[in-house]
């Protein structure tokens, strides 16, 4: 490839808040020291015309793998569909209602804004089909709703028991309505509906280069690949036949220890697709009231519900420590935070190269549970978000004392601790038709205010030089993914231009912030149109 030097940019390097850079030369895919290479070895530079140039950025917390699943299905997203009505007609308008044998898919639905202020059920559904099963995921990938149609393939009744860690919501005469909380009693469902085969799913996953590349994401984490059969074999497969970007991929642990119960193969955690991790479950979402708090709920004495024991934590830490891989753990609730620095703080860690613990989202935690972490033996990483609070709003104002709406997702906290640290989108599971928009985030980060306009934390605000660092160099010290997240030497040639500079922005204007153009190992894949 040889050398190729970028000049006249405004380039962040993300190797710190103030470090920025004119020029940079890429040999052979890495980025290298224009200092090094002769006067013959110099290329005509490319000229970047004065704009903004950052590290390719990296998504530690995304779900790939279930987005490929959803190919085919409606999107029924906010801000496209606001109210039940419009959950129906968009649910009608999918090209397989009224095919024989097939099933009506669809993703997304997040009835906090809806008019009819309450959730879509099984009668709902109905209209559009009762001939054919209907599933629709929430966008929070906890919960959904089916038609009777669903219910009758899973053979869910009046006198079906819940499943442990799951609810099937009932109609006032007992019998499901439809509604189903918590993946247990999703899968109850799920499992009926057909599978695509290994090599659609890999299309499926290679399809989606255009969508990462365009928003500049290079480098992420699918934080439950086991959603599908085999996902090292069918993402390296999707890599064999040309996505891009480098991928670690989360386990759930049953699924991990169901098929790896010795550990993991020589291989698996190497290479640009690799497995990087097991994922547990510690608590549930705001959403349903089902993430596990100190504090009850307004209006009753429900603080969520607790899913692990103390000994499946320890259980999965032994899985992970012989395997050499990071243990991450959904935990929203400061109780559900609590048990794991509880349970796995006390520990030795077993990864040298990244935190052995991730605690993914962390909406609620106090300084003196930063204080534990920082004090515990065990090291810790914690990946979190602002698109959850910026889309999702109205649930958080319902689900939150006014107390602890203002502690909710303290990312100034993250950022000023010595945790590593990272913004994540945990895309499609959010509720907004674009949630992996890195600018949505970053404005959500520095301008603390939800798409209605509500306060959302404004104490919590952070900077546009450190929102860019935890989606690269600070994401990069929480995931194992090579020679991302820097324009240094040494470093993977992998960059993205801007089309306007957030550094001079509006901080409610950030996310008109758009990829101009996406480079990886010093190759443009991507350019606006």
């Amino acid at each position: 490839m040889g050398a190729t030097t970028f000049s006249n940019g405004q380039v962040f390097t993300g190797q710190g808040e103030d470090d920025f850079a004119s020029a940079f030369t890429i040999t052979d895919g890495v980025f290298s020291s224009s200092s090094d290479l002769s006067e013959s070895e110099r290329a005509a530079p490319v000229d970047l015309g004065g704009a903004v140039v950052t590290p390719g950025f990296l998504d530690v917390h995304t779900h790939p793998v279930f987005t490929a699943t959803l190919a085919g299905a409606a999107i029924v997203l906010p801000p496209a569909v606001g109210s039940i009505e419009e959950l129906v007609a968009a649910l009608g308008r999918q090209p397989n209602v009224g095919a024989e044998g097939e099933w009506v898919l669809g993703f997304g639905y997040d009835e906090s804004g809806y008019p009819e202020g309450r959730k879509p059920n099984r009668h709902d559904l109905d209209r559009v089909s009762t001939t054919q099963p209907i599933l629709v995921r929430r966008c929070d990938g906890h919960s959904a709703v089916c038609n009777t149609r669903a219910l009758e393939f899973a053979g869910i009744t009046a006198a079906t028991p819940d499943p442990e860690g799951g609810v099937f919501e009932r109609d006032p005469d007992g019998s499901p309505n439809g509604i189903l909380t918590e993946p247990p009693a999703v899968d109850l469902v799920e499992a009926f509906r057909p599978v695509m085969s290994r090599e659609a799913l890999a299309a499926s996953i290679t399809n989606l280069n255009a969508h990462y590349l365009s928003e500049g994401i290079v480098g992420m984490c699918d934080l439950l690949s086991t959603l599908i059969a085999d996902p090292l074999e069918t993402v390296r497969l999707a890599a064999e036949q040309g996505f891009v970007p480098q991928c670690g991929l989360h386990y759930g642990w049953r699924e991990a220890l169901e098929a790896y119960p010795d550990g993991l193969p020589e291989g698996s955690t190497t290479g640009r697709v690799y497995i990087a991790g097991l994922k547990l479950f510690v608590d549930g979402a705001f959403s349903d009231r089902t993430a596990w708090c100190h504090q009850p709920y307004p209006g009753g004495d429900d603080t969520g519900m607790g899913l692990l024991e103390d000994a499946d934590l320890l259980q999965a830490a032994q899985w992970a420590r012989a395997s050499g891989v990071q243990l991450a753990f959904h935990a929203m609730g400061d109780r559900a935070i609590q048990q794991v620095i509880d349970v796995l703080g006390p520990l030795e860690p077993w990864t040298e190269d990244v935190p052995s613990v991730r605690i993914d989202h962390a909406t609620l935690i106090s300084d003196e549970m930063i204080a534990q972490i920082d004090a515990a033996p065990m090291t810790f990483a914690i990946v979190s978000h602002t698109i959850f609070y910026y889309a999702e709003y109205g649930s958080y104002e319902k689900n939150l004392s006014a107390d602890l709406a203002g502690e909710a997702y303290p990312i100034r906290r993250y950022f000023h601790s010595d945790l590593a640290t990272a913004l994540a989108s945990d895309s499609p599971a959010t509720a907004w038709s674009r949630a992996d928009h890195v600018f949505t985030s970053v404005m959500a980060a520095v301008d603390r205010r939800s798409h209605t306009g509500g306060d959302i934390g404004q104490d919590q605000s952070i900077t546009v030089p450190q929102a860019l660092l935890l989606y690269t160099s600070r994401a990069a010290d929480v995931a194992r993914l090579s020679g991302l997240g820097r324009i240094a030497p040494g470093y993977e040639g992998s960059f993205v231009v801007l089309d306007r500079d957030p550094f001079t922005m509006a901080a409610a204007d950030l996310d008109q912030v758009e990829v101009a153009e996406t480079w990886v190992r010093g190759e443009r894949l991507y350019a606006r149109a």
